[in-house]
């Protein structure tokens, strides 16, 4: 199944994107895809409802509506660091001996064709393509990896969008530099596991203005999306619809020689095999 969400910024309804590209309205089924619905077993009840009902009887979304976030705001949204072993080497870093964690706030979540805003007083906001995982139920303490998939609601393409002077220059943790508004736009779906093959050989690339950045595949990261789940259920409790963006390949702007940023004006596309594509234009924060 691929679970989209559709209509103005905090107004959004469910819907599902079908298999000939039709988003259709299942907002008089579901309240949202939030974290009451994956908590209550939702995911089962849609794909029952779809077993059940045509597709041609939901109404369907005009082109024109805007494509939201596919899953309504996350509790959380925590990131991993350095893991892919491409990125790495780009970085000239060792690699982690276990995952490097760092949360986000959940604010930064927008539609993937939603405008990126460059904050104020910013010269150094970065691209990153990610694999994201929603949580499909509460993780806590899991016993082993093989559990993991048991949690795992499905995968989105997610932008981790950061400001480098902010992450790394201005003192203090990441998260600064993580958390402006609209820094994660998420989707176009949220793409159910047995839609993909294997979630672990995934191609994924991110353009700018037309010229490839970034090039990878989820086969080089370090350390799992299995292993993630399990790793990060140790520390703290995965809650229902929580996002997880699992790091990004190589070809990030901070890594070129020189280092090359986002500005007004710029066109990012971004895409991951069998998830779909983003695009956002980079517009600046307004001043007042």
């Amino acid at each position: 199944m691929k679970l989209i969400r559709f209509g103005n910024l905090n107004e959004e309804r469910p819907g599902l994107l079908t298999d000939d590209g039709r988003r259709i309205d299942l907002s008089g089924h579901f309240e949202d895809w939030n974290p009451t619905f994956f908590r209550r077993r939702g995911l089962a009840a849609l794909s029952d409802l779809l077993a059940q009902t045509d597709p041609s009887q939901f109404a369907v979304v005009d082109e024109a509506v805007r494509h939201g976030s596919p899953v309504a705001r996350p509790g959380k949204v925590i990131c991993v660091g350095l893991n892919y072993s491409d990125h790495a080497a780009e970085a000239g870093m060792a690699l982690p001996k276990e995952p490097i964690l760092f949360m986000k706030g959940s604010n930064t979540v927008v539609g993937p064709y939603d405008n990126i805003l460059i904050p104020r007083r910013s010269t150094k906001t970065d691209w990153e393509v990610e694999l994201g995982i929603i949580i499909g139920k509460d993780a806590r303490y899991l016993n082993s990896v093989v559990e993991a998939p048991d949690y795992i609601a499905g995968y989105c393409v997610s932008h981790d969008v950061s400001e480098r002077e902010f992450q790394l220059e201005r003192g203090g943790q990441w998260t600064k530099g993580k958390s402006c508004d609209t820094f994660n736009p998420l989707g176009p779906a949220l793409i159910t596991p047995e839609e993909i093959p294997d979630v672990r050989s995934l191609a994924m690339s991110l353009s700018v203005n037309g010229e490839r950045r970034q090039s990878g595949n989820t086969g080089t990261m370090i350390f799992d999306v299995y292993t993630l789940v399990y790793y990060i259920s140790q520390f703290m409790t995965l809650e229902a619809g929580d996002l997880i963006s699992t790091g990004t390949p190589p070809g990030v702007g901070m890594g070129m020689k020189p280092p090359q940023f986002l500005k007004a004006g710029d066109i990012v596309e971004l895409s991951i095999d069998g998830l779909g594509s983003q695009r956002q234009v980079c517009m600046a924060e307004p001043l007042s």
